[in-house]
């Protein structure tokens, strides 16, 4: 399992040596349904650094992962303290990207799991400055988006960690991330998920990677590691 572990590679600048930690999107989900907990148990057993969720609060309140808004005929939803504990158990972090849930029933959920130290969580600014007021363990993750507008999110929430996709992933908003001694987590999904873009954004400074196929990026990083 690779997790974290210092490479020395001639493809890199020795800032960049470290890894970037792997995020399965909505789990590892080949052959599992996204967002189930079979599609957790498959990242944690691949070994991946995060499993990343999307949680919304169903009708009776109790918070279940889904992407899409839910509908009247969704039934077997995942819980999301069912995966939480899944996660903790096995010491694997959450990215939760925060569809729809009222902020107190996160912290209580990640409380309960001993998971507020874990998680990063990806939402509006204005609701990640409540959860922030709630639980300063909770690392919250805001949009890059420009370089003005991270700027402006720096002063405002004091992140560890920021998020970037294929549209705000540039030389200059990394280089204000980087300044600031954030982590950089960057989606590289859909066209984007390829070792040539996995490879770019970990020489251009990435900390984290988004993937749909966490078991191809583990691999290429063990290769990169035996190289």
């Amino acid at each position: 399992m690779l997790r974290r572990t210092f490479l020395s590679l001639p493809l890199f600048a020795a800032t960049k040596n470290f890894p970037p930690r792997v995020i399965a999107h909505r789990g590892a989900h080949a052959g599992h349904p996204e967002n189930s907990l079979a599609a957790v148990r498959a990242g944690i057993a691949m070994g991946v650094d995060y499993v990343e969720l999307d949680v919304r609060t169903a009708a009776d309140g109790t918070l279940v992962l889904k992407h899409d808004a839910l509908a009247p005929g969704d039934t077997g939803l995942a819980r999301f303290d069912d995966a939480l504990a899944l996660l903790a158990e096995a010491k694997t972090d959450l990215y939760l990207d925060w569809k729809a849930a009222t902020a107190e029933a996160l912290v209580q959920s990640l409380r309960r799991h001993g998971m507020t130290g874990r998680a990063v969580v990806y939402g509006s600014v204005e609701k990640l400055a409540v959860l922030q007021k709630l639980d300063p363990a909770v690392r919250v993750m805001p949009e890059a988006v420009s370089v003005e507008h991270l700027q402006s999110v720096l002063s405002k929430l004091h992140p560890r960690v920021v998020a970037f996709d294929r549209r705000d992933f540039s030389d200059p908003v990394i280089a204000v991330a980087k300044a600031a001694q954030l982590d950089v987590y960057v989606d590289r999904l859909g066209a984007d998920d390829n070792e040539a873009a996995w490879l770019d954004a970990w020489g251009r400074g990435a900390t984290g990677i988004q993937t749909d196929k966490p078991a191809e990026l583990l691999a290429l990083l063990r290769r990169e590691k035996r190289g």
